[in-house]
């Protein structure tokens, strides 16, 4: 029997780990993207990509190199800087546009064909933010808008070969996402997301019998901590 095989971004941590164990549980080969794999814990049927998703040439070669046969992607990785917009640097709105937005593209661009082949699964990660304004965050809003754009486009695009695109928008959800800025999620469940919880609308998405284009995850109650 071939295993299936599935390729997922911002694999060492939070939500992308989650999603690769999800993964790898339903007997996937899973190929993990990320920088640093030194405190990742152990998952089989499992390899390591060391890759920094704002390097181009680094990416499409090991995209490339582990593209065959894919079935699934889940494009997870995501960086935020937050503030008002003039306080945000050039060096960190590049930042943003290559991991939020440039890579998705990239890696979705060099995959297509394989996953046309297999009729397979793209899942991409975007944020609530992507569905209205976001003051302190319109950079990391905006990208996350295109990001939701595009995968809809690409829906349309492939759908005819049996491809589906999910896009899943989760609310404040209780990760290191936030480590760049001024706040934090209260971590009362009531107010927060867990990252098993994005996890699980994952798992959703394959299983359901039809395609699931979009899934929107917010808690009950809304409020932020400040540092």
């Amino acid at each position: 029997m071939i295993m299936k095989k599935a390729v997922i971004t911002g694999a060492t941590s939070g939500i992308g780990l989650g999603i690769c164990r999800l993964l790898a549980e339903r007997g996937y080969f899973v190929y993990g993207i990320g920088r640093s794999f030194d405190k990742m814990p152990v998952i089989g049927n499992f390899e390591a990509v060391r890759t920094d998703l704002k390097n181009r040439e680094q990416l499409c070669r090991e995209i490339k190199r582990i593209r065959n046969g894919v079935d699934v992607l889940v494009n997870c990785a995501g960086v935020g800087y937050f503030g008002l917009h003039e306080e945000i640097s050039p060096e960190k709105i590049h930042e943003m546009t290559a991991v939020n937005l440039e890579a998705p593209m990239i890696i979705t661009a060099l995959m297509l064909r394989e996953l046309k082949r297999s009729g397979g699964r793209i899942i991409n990660i975007s944020s609530v933010t992507a569905k209205g304004s976001s003051p302190h965050g319109a950079a990391y809003g905006a990208l996350k808008a295109a990001l939701t754009a595009f995968s809809e486009s690409i829906f349309d695009e492939a759908r005819k070969y049996g491809v589906r695109v999910s896009v899943i928008h989760p609310d404040m959800t209780d990760t290191d996402f936030y480590r760049n800025a001024d706040f934090e999620c209260d971590k009362n469940e009531e107010f927060c997301l867990s990252a098993e919880a994005v996890v699980r609308a994952v798992e959703t998405v394959l299983n359901a019998p039809y395609p699931i284009r979009d899934i929107t995850l917010s808690p009950q109650k809304h409020r932020i901590k400040r540092k």
